[in-house]
């Protein structure tokens, strides 16, 4: 372990520390929602200044009109050894204005709050930092690439190509750290769930309740049983759940129910398992249990899984036996639910890490925060694992 150069990125680290709250606080007053494309515009430049002032070769590269451009560098580009990948979002699920007038960030003890503060801009500044910090060493062992895209928090629901763009990203890369939103108890995300959107419409005929039951058919009736049967397509064994989530049918209770509605949710930790189980509910959805009644189905895959695939542990115990040599604790790892682009970056055959980012707690919420703290040691943790690539075993 390479005590001296891990002495001299802590103290890069801790001479800027008002430098990276100040980043910190400029890029969250910033706000912008994967939909606010004029704001957005104002963050990834924000964010494109502040990594070309670090020696960061940066492109924007235009995505589609219901889209921002995403954001994608290398530095140390003349640097011999496979790159590393620090890639994210800087889109936030909460709407500009809604922690109301005035900039929204603050300091409230040892916490920071505001839109982003932990999905996921502080996870691009720690990034931003630990490349700053690797440069006052002069480390020259490998490229650091980095890809932050403007609409992860809509699942790239209007840009079919931002699967591929980060793939490209990652190609021929050695490893990558997702800076996703870190977990309190300091655990480091190994895999996350594919989420599929299902969509199913029963039409049946619908007539008075009183006066003509016999020849209604009922579009509720007919979901019901569908329902039963897509929710037993659950497996827990494999992580596979299914969550008919939303439902609507009907007008008034002496009508039968002419039409029907469902949204359901899925999740896989494998690829093979989320579509064998796709064909599965389309199967089901053909099938039909009331004669006269038909249904519609279509689906839409948010996020592939995030598998571990190899390469995944032999990266985590790196990270965690460079934490725990340098003092920065032991992190543990664990399989998320909740999706990210970490996904893409081993369809890439790329192995890489999620959460990496600040810690905190309440994602997608005005409660959302941040521990300050972790701005400063993350940034520390992830450049000491910098200096220690050479001893990946794959």
């Amino acid at each position: 372990m390479d005590v001296i150069l891990k002495n001299e990125i802590e103290k890069y680290i801790e001479n800027h520390r008002e430098e990276m709250l100040n980043v910190y606080r400029d890029v969250i007053n910033l706000q912008g929602r994967s939909n606010e494309l004029e704001n957005l515009d104002k963050v990834v430049e924000r964010f494109k200044k502040e990594f070309e002032a670090a020696g960061v070769k940066c492109e924007r590269l235009p995505q589609t009109d219901k889209t921002q451009d995403y954001l994608v560098g290398i530095w140390g580009e003349e640097n011999p050894g496979q790159p590393i990948l620090f890639s994210g979002h800087y889109d936030t699920i909460i709407p500009t204005g809604a922690y109301g007038e005035g900039d929204p960030f603050r300091i409230d003890g040892e916490n920071v709050k505001g839109p982003g503060v932990l999905d996921m801009k502080g996870g691009i500044v720690i990034a931003l930092y630990v490349i700053k910090a690797l440069a006052s060493i002069g480390y020259k062992e490998r490229p650091i690439k980095i890809c932050f895209v403007s609409d992860e928090e809509s699942c790239h629901e209007f840009n079919p190509n931002a699967g591929q763009v980060i793939m490209d990203a990652a190609k021929g890369c050695l490893c990558a750290f997702n800076m996703e939103t870190g977990r309190m108890n300091n655990d480091l995300c190994i895999g996350r769930s594919a989420r599929v959107e299902f969509n199913v419409k029963v039409t049946g005929v619908s007539v008075h309740a009183g006066n003509d039951f016999a020849r209604g058919r009922n579009a509720i009736a007919e979901m019901a049983h569908k329902i039963l049967d897509l929710e037993a397509l659950t497996d827990l064994s494999k992580g596979s759940t299914i969550n008919c989530g939303v439902i609507n049918g009907g007008t008034v209770a002496n009508a039968i129910p002419g039409s029907c509605e469902l949204v359901v949710d899925m999740r896989f930790l494998k690829q093979d398992e989320m579509l064998k189980t796709i064909e599965a509910a389309k199967a089901i959805c053909e099938k039909t249990y009331i004669e006269g009644t038909t249904t519609e189905c279509s689906y839409r895959i948010g996020m592939p899984a995030f598998e571990t695939i190899n390469g995944v542990m032999e990266f985590w115990t790196l990270c965690k036996d460079v934490s725990e040599a340098y003092g920065y604790g032991t992190p543990g790892k664990i399989v998320l639910g909740g999706v990210s682009d970490a996904s893409h970056i081993t369809l890439a055959g790329v192995p890489a890490i999620c959460s990496f980012g600040v810690r905190g707690d309440f994602n997608h919420t005005l409660k959302e925060y941040a521990v300050l703290e972790s701005l400063y040691e993350r940034t520390k943790l992830i450049a000491a694992v910098c200096l220690h690539f050479n001893e990946l075993k794959y």
